[in-house]
């Protein structure tokens, strides 16, 4: 018995040796390189192959990098597969959802060739949006974050306004759209006239405002956060005291408003806002910066301990996100123009 059983061991052994060496024969080896494939006497070593591939695909390389980085940082949860989800049901509508359509699109603009590998490849967009959001917040001075709220954070305030509608047809000419514009700042400046003289606003807001959802109630807006109205709007409340009116029109997307501070809350304790101002303070400098996603990226990679040990691949790496970084700033230049 145990010599039957010694014999089974050898037996399992020369398998393994057999298909290691293939059945006995030793791999080639050209210019101290394995052969990986050979056609009619020429023969390509595995070396040969990853010098003519490693620069060609390195956004491959680099996917798998951060795939490992971030399955290790990141495991899938509801909001992922929600955004995940959407993103497909997105691509379908747009592209349409016939089969042989979508296969193509993913080839042609994703570069995949099922949905599942689409998924993939959101699931790795998704996470490195969370990285680059994480990295950007994480590296956010205190001076920072209090001077954003110095100059940024406001309690909640209440207002009325009395709105002037640029009253314009579909179609109209850009000479008709002046004169519309023209005739509703006239009568902005006559509204303003007569709060000069001691009108009531509430009064004024009844007989003139086309905002007819607060003109019933003289202009009320009641308390609202600055950041829920439009710019142009929060900037001229911020600069108004309690119970003084703007005296000149305030032109916003809606037409020309004129407003009346009537309260302000106290503003809320830092220790209470800081996460906001964090997120406010990173989407702004994301919107601003179109170059701060790529740049984040590669300080997030060199934190997590990237290491080059080939140089030409180290050389292809840098190269392909200077390009990243170029190409994203010459978009933001040309959108801004």
């Amino acid at each position: 018995m145990k010599k039957k059983k010694i014999v089974m061991c050898l037996s399992s052994l020369l398998v393994v040796s057999l298909i290691a060496t293939g059945c006995g024969k030793e791999v080639e080896v050209k210019n101290g390189s394995k052969v990986a494939v050979s056609v009619k006497g020429n023969k390509t070593t595995a070396t040969e192959y990853y010098e003519k591939i490693k620069e060609d695909n390195i956004a491959t390389l680099i996917e798998m990098i951060d795939r490992g980085i971030l399955e290790k940082k990141y495991k899938e949860d509801d909001e992922e597969k929600k955004y995940i989800d959407k993103q497909v049901e997105q691509i379908k509508s747009y592209y349409g959802a016939n089969e042989t359509t979508f296969k193509t699109m993913l080839q042609q603009y994703f570069g995949v060739e099922t949905e599942d590998e689409l998924r993939t490849k959101l699931s790795l967009e998704y996470r490195r949006n969370k990285a680059v959001e994480e990295y950007i917040e994480s590296h956010l001075s205190d001076k920072e974050i209090k001077d954003y709220y110095n100059d940024n954070v406001y309690g909640e305030v209440s207002a009325s306004h009395i709105l002037i509608s640029i009253d314009t047809k579909d179609g109209a000419t850009d000479d008709e759209k002046a004169e519309a514009e023209k005739k509703a700042l006239e009568k902005a400046e006559k509204v303003i006239k007569e709060l000069n003289e001691g009108k009531k606003f509430s009064t004024l807001a009844k007989k003139y405002s086309t905002d007819k959802a607060t003109a019933t109630k003289g202009g009320d807006l009641g308390y609202f956060d600055l950041d829920d109205m439009v710019k142009e709007f929060s900037d001229a409340v911020k600069n108004l005291k309690k119970d003084e009116y703007t005296k000149e029109a305030v032109k916003t997307e809606y037409g020309y408003h004129i407003i009346l501070k009537t309260g302000e809350k106290k503003k809320p304790k830092l220790k209470d806002v800081k996460k906001d101002i964090k997120e406010k303070i990173r989407k702004q400098r994301l919107e601003d910066d179109s170059t701060l996603y790529y740049e984040t990226l590669i300080k997030f990679r060199e934190e997590n301990k990237l290491k080059w040990n080939d140089d030409k691949l180290k050389k292809a790496y840098n190269e392909y996100m200077q390009k990243l970084i170029d190409n994203a700033k010459k978009q933001q230049e040309e959108s801004n123009e």
